[in-house]
Order: C-alpha cells, then structure tokens, then sequence
C-alpha cells in the first residue's frame, strides 16, 4: 500500500506552465528595472551637470579661473598619456594608494581594537574620555604640518595624517557598538560560565560589527583626504602634489583632475567595501525594510 504524503497547506502548487514561479520572476523583473533606472537618472544627471558647466563657462564665465569638462578631460588624457611634470601619472596614484591603504588598515585596526575595549570598560572610558575629545577637536591641518615636520617629506608623514583621519570615526563608531549590546545576552553568557574573551568575541564583536563596517565605508575616504592633504602640504610623489603644482601655476583644470582621480579611487574602494559587507554579514538575514526596498 502506498504510504499518504502529508502536503503542508502553505507549500507551492506547481502547474504544468509554470505559474507558481511566476511571483518570483515578477519580482527579479522589477528589481532589475529599478536597478536600470537608478543607474539612467544618475547617468543623466551627471551628463546634464557636466553640460551646464561647458555651456556655462563658455557663456558667462573665464575658463582660465572655472576651467571646464572638456579642459578637465584633455588635461586627464595629457596625464595618462604623455605622464606628468613628476613623472607618470601611474607612480603618483600609486605612492596616494599606499599611503591610504596603509593609513586606513592601521587606524580601521588600532581604532576597532581601542573602541571596543573602552566600550566595555566604563571606568577607563570615563577617565579617557576628556582626552579623546581633546585629541579629536585638534585640527587636522595642524597635524599634517607637524607630521612633516616630525618624519619629512616622505610616506611615513602622509601615512600618520591618514591614520589620524581614519582613527577617530572608526574608534567612536566601535565604541558605539560595544555600548549597545544586548545587557542580557552578556549577562546569560556569564551565567552559563563563559569568560570574558569568550563574550566578547561571541557577543560583543558580531554585535558591533554593523557599527564597524558602517564607519569604514567613510574611513577610507577620510585616508585619501589626509594623503592628499599630507601631500599637498608637502611631497615628493602623490595625486596631492599634482594639485599642489597645478594650483601653483594656476591650472584650474588640473586641480580638477586630481580631484576626479581622488573620487574614482574613493567610490572604487567604497565598491570593495560593499561587497565585504555583504560577506561578512552574510549570516544576518536581511531587514524589514532592505526587503520592502528590493521589492
């Protein structure tokens, strides 16, 4: 006698043509039309700016202070093609990249490790608390100049400018995150006998991670702006010292350049970050609101 198969009210009934597949492909269609369009109005938007400046600077303003996309463009092409006036342009982004790179891993680094640890310690965090403050209210400027000063003109005074810039935000966002833990699951935890290492490194960490990554996604732009800063104050090498020389001699397209250089590096590393978030939090099932905002 064949055995009765039990049918969960709630399961799919698929037909012979395939409707019960049709819901989900009717929402991948209008997720990628959505998609689609995002990606249009933004190009539009970007080709109707860039066009109003041409038309604009033609019509009403100098170009020689303004500058324009099309000057902007040929300098960009002169840069990657003929190379600059401190050699090619490819040893200048990269001499930018490695001074942010290793500034941004250094401060993403000593500031998680610092935040989390105050964030757990409510007498320390107390005591230091006036310092931080005080460390963070220094203008950054400043701190560039003494840089210079302390280690020269070369990588190490632009590495601590970005290291100084990438600090702050992560540390304060890592701080946050270790505050707002679940007081009650560290509190099970301790009653089950797991040791201090123990709950942060199950509870505390996971918890904090989404304040983490959150703060990294500016950090890294923080490390470009105190490179370039760095370089711009003083430099042998670096995007920074292209915008250095250029406002020198008065090429306004120039320091337009560096600036389109600097921006793609930034959004190139915020799309690296991106999808770093979405693997380290693979494990966290998606929100109310992520989901009401694919649909």
């Amino acid at each position: 006698m064949p055995h009765d198969v039990a049918v969960r009210p709630d399961a799919p009934t698929t037909r012979s043509d395939g409707s019960a597949d049709r819901p989900l492909l009717d929402a991948r269609t209008r997720r990628r039309r959505r998609r689609l369009t995002v990606y249009g109005l933004r190009l539009a938007v970007l080709v109707g700016v860039l066009a109003f400046w041409e038309i604009s600077v033609d019509l009403w303003f100098d170009p020689f202070f303004y500058s324009k996309p099309s000057l902007i463009w040929d300098k960009l092409v002169t840069w990657f093609t003929d190379g600059t006036a401190h050699g090619p342009i490819w040893q200048q982004i990269w001499y930018t990249l490695q001074e942010a790179v290793y500034g941004f891993v250094l401060g993403a680094i000593i500031g998680i490790v610092l935040g989390i640890l105050l964030g757990r310690a409510r007498l320390l965090s107390e005591v230091m608390q006036p310092f931080i403050q005080a460390l963070n209210a220094v203008p950054r400027i400043v701190l560039s100049a003494l840089f210079i000063i302390w280690f020269g003109l070369g990588m190490e005074s632009k590495i601590a400018t970005a290291f100084v810039l990438v600090f702050f935000p992560v540390f304060f966002n890592s701080f946050q995150g270790a505050r707002e833990v679940d007081g009650n699951l560290v509190n099970n935890a301790r009653i089950l006998g797991a040791s201090r290492w123990q709950v942060m490194r199950s509870i505390v960490v996971p918890s904090a991670t989404s304040w983490i990554l959150a703060s990294l996604h500016t950090a890294f732009g923080f490390a470009l702006i105190g490179a370039i800063v760095g370089e711009y104050a003083g430099a042998t090498h670096g995007v920074g010292l292209l915008i250095s020389s250029a406002q020198a001699s008065f090429d306004s397209a120039g320091i337009y350049a560096g600036m389109v250089i600097s921006t793609v590096m930034a959004l190139v590393a915020e799309i690296l970050l991106t999808a770093l978030e979405r693997r380290v939090l693979r494990w966290r099932p998606p929100s109310e609101s992520a989901s009401a905002a694919a649909d």
